[in-house]
């Protein structure tokens, strides 16, 4: 009992040191719009983590004698689509979700069981005063009933609607020769600041020729858009209401 509820001072003390450095740091910004973060190598951002995919056999591009055409090439002039690492591909996010899901579960089951002594070799009337309590009725002696019912319904309504354009940056080229990209973008509207990023795996093939890949085209991809600012402050509860709805147990 005492280690948990060490660990509870713990925690708590913790997480008011916490509220406490952003609380500071909030009090600094009063009347200055939310700061913008530095333009950063992408990698910097993950710690220059690699990502590793299983991969095919490498090609080895091959030159035919008396040619201009390379084996593996995806065009005979120059090619302005995003291929190497630096380069900027346009990401266009189109997400357009819908579910409605609706279940209805019931369940009933009722059995009853009933038994009687009539006759008990004879004695069943010399034993009911002795060993039965008086008035006992054998035909009477035993019985079991149960009843029980289940009943449950379920329903998913849910509708979702992004339409975002973003430029993200090659930062990887995989062996097989698929583009890993990522891009961040940064707006602020007067006191509010509108985050997004992305982040996947895009085939070259996929880019358009005008540069673009669909975000459904991207394969392990890491959407998120979101804010900061007074708006979404007020729209946050306290910190202690948030320290409240975890510890409270009921």
């Amino acid at each position: 009992m005492r280690t948990t509820r060490t660990k509870l001072l713990i925690a708590t003390a913790l997480t008011a040191g916490l509220g406490a450095c952003s609380t500071v740091d909030r009090l600094n910004a009063v009347g200055q719009p939310p700061a913008m973060t530095p333009i950063i190598d992408p990698r910097d951002r993950n710690g220059d983590r690699r990502i590793t995919m299983p991969m095919p056999r490498e090609e080895v591009t091959s030159y035919q004698p008396n040619s201009l055409w390379a084996a593996g090439s995806r065009s005979f002039f120059k090619d302005q689509r995003a291929t190497k690492v630096g380069d900027i591909v346009t990401v266009l996010i189109d997400i357009s979700d819908k579910a409605e899901l609706t279940n209805k579960t019931k369940r009933s089951r009722k059995s009853d069981e009933t038994a009687d002594v009539t006759n008990l070799l004879g004695f069943e009337g010399a034993t009911a005063g002795k060993l039965l309590p008086e008035g006992f009725d054998p035909s009477a002696a035993i019985g079991l009933g149960s009843d029980s019912s289940t009943e449950g319904d379920g329903s998913v309504n849910r509708k979702e609607k992004v339409e975002l354009t973003l430029a993200a940056v090659v930062t990887q080229v995989l062996p097989n020769g698929n583009l890993v990209v990522e891009g961040h973008q940064e707006v602020r509207i007067n006191f509010e600041l509108r985050d997004l990023s992305v982040t996947g795996i895009v085939r070259p093939e996929d880019i358009s020729a005008t540069n673009e890949v669909k975000h459904t085209q991207m394969a392990e991809a890491r959407i998120s858009y979101g804010g900061r600012g007074q708006i979404t402050d007020v729209q946050q509860p306290r910190y202690g209401q948030q320290i409240v709805d975890i510890l409270f147990p009921f």
